[in-house]
């Protein structure tokens, strides 16, 4: 097999889809790297290689550090404030003086630290970034990039405001010694040891690694998220499953793991509910903040009292929901908690706490409307990948308030964007909650 002579790129960023806290907004870093940064390192002749797909079955503080030092160019993208990836950027301004370049969402903030540093933008529309943006921004950032490695100039504000600094080397003598048994006491040797390195056999070795690992990890949720549009709901918990063993405790796995696992309705509907639900407390829904996670829980836990008709079931789920509502706005979390609303009216013994129930529900409803009619009305809808749940949603709200003329307007939207099997089911059981 020939040698791979590219240069190096090393991409500091998080995995799948992120929320972030600041804005309350999903976004897919995803198709950050597959949209913008993999094809511009690419372009300008990178070896693209993702520190957050490393695959390792020991510690990787070694490996982490040695790209970080040896990597030719880093590009740190640190939307959601992925504590991480700043940190990764942290040992990269020390490490090297310069061809480092930072990149976040356009709207997201900025952390203070890091305020006086040049920082590439690029815009997210939903939790995904649309074609004309893709393309925009790949050109830029391509330009971006063979403009740093051109210049060959301080980018790092460590060796910016400390000019005389002089970046960290360890030759190979000293490497070998700092890894041999019983000299631990040379870590105590500052002149001597400055930063952990790999030989160049071994940094051969772990880029060949690193890049099958995330090739194979991009491969089986391509393959999950593509059975999950065909319905073929098994297939997909195979493949996420294999997914979150290669990348445990990552929480885009853990999520799409548990709502293809609950959906698989194998071998019964509640083991298959049962299974989702011990998958998706993995990230402790009762805590958390991301609509994700909160929304498939809510999911679960209504389910459960659909099959079951335990009230406990149901309260439980308009917890979650109106969590990933009232914290985040998310319309998908909003619809499913007038439901639940609407169910829990039905079954109360007092008229007043039904009454307090469907105006909760009502209130939930036109705040989604208004929320969403926005976004139907923004200039980047059409470049959206989830305008079939937003005109879902729309449409069961509209149904719901007794506006039926909206309700078949939105329908018949959701309808024309091809949706699969399973999301049709999915509409068709909130438009009869509704």
């Amino acid at each position: 097999m020939n040698k791979d002579t590219r240069k190096v790129c090393f991409v500091v960023m998080g995995f799948g889809k992120k929320t972030d806290f600041e804005s309350g907004r999903t976004l897919d870093l995803d198709a950050a790297y597959e949209a913008i940064i993999h094809p511009a390192a690419s372009a300008q002749g990178f070896r693209c290689i993702r520190a957050d797909e490393i695959i390792h079955s020991g510690s990787i503080d070694t490996e982490m550090y040695d790209m970080l030092l040896r990597a030719d160019l880093v590009i740190a993208d640190i939307s959601t404030g992925n504590v991480n990836a700043v940190y990764e950027l942290g040992v990269r301004h020390a490490l090297r003086p310069n061809s480092t370049i930072i990149m976040k969402e356009a709207d997201g903030r900025l952390y203070f630290d890091l305020n006086h540093v040049a920082t590439f933008h690029y815009k997210h529309l939903g939790s995904d970034i649309g074609a004309r943006e893709a393309e925009r921004a790949t050109a830029a950032l391509g330009t971006l990039i063979a403009q740093v490695m051109l210049a060959n100039k301080p980018d790092s504000p460590v060796y910016t405001y400390l000019p005389a600094l002089q970046q960290p080397r360890l030759s190979e003598a000293q490497y070998a010694a700092l890894r041999a048994p019983g000299v631990g006491e040379l870590a105590t040797h500052y002149d001597a040891v400055q930063a952990p390195r790999l030989s160049d056999a071994q940094y051969a070795a772990l880029l060949d690694t690193t890049e099958s690992g995330q090739n194979k990890l991009a491969m089986l949720m391509h393959r999950g998220e593509q059975a999950m549009r065909e319905s073929r709901h098994e297939d997909a918990e195979r493949e996420f499953g294999e997914a979150a063993i290669l990348k445990p405790g990552d929480a885009t796995i853990i999520q799409q793991l548990a709502l293809a696992a609950y959906k698989t309705e194998a071998p019964s509907k509640f083991d298959a509910l049962i299974r989702g639900l011990h998958t998706i407390h993995q990230l402790d829904p009762d805590a958390s903040n991301d609509p994700q996670t909160l929304g498939i829980a809510g999911a679960i836990r209504k389910r459960l009292w659909l099959f079951t008709q335990n009230p406990a079931q149901l309260d439980l789920a308009i917890r979650h929901y109106k969590r990933g509502f009232e914290i985040r706005r998310d319309y998908y979390n909003g619809e499913n908690l007038a439901a639940c609303y609407d169910y829990r009216a039905a079954i109360q013994a007092e008229p007043a706490e039904a009454a307090f129930d469907r105006m909760s529900a009502r209130k939930v409803r036109i705040e989604i409307i208004e929320i969403l009619g926005k976004v139907v009305d923004s200039p980047s809808f059409a470049e959206r990948s989830d305008r079939r749940w937003v005109f879902a949603t729309l449409a069961n709200c509209s149904f719901a308030l007794d506006r039926p003329a909206d309700g078949e307007k939105y329908e018949a939207a959701f309808l024309s964007e091809d949706p699969a099997k399973w999301e049709i089911e999915t509409y068709s059981g909130g438009k009869r909650a509704a």
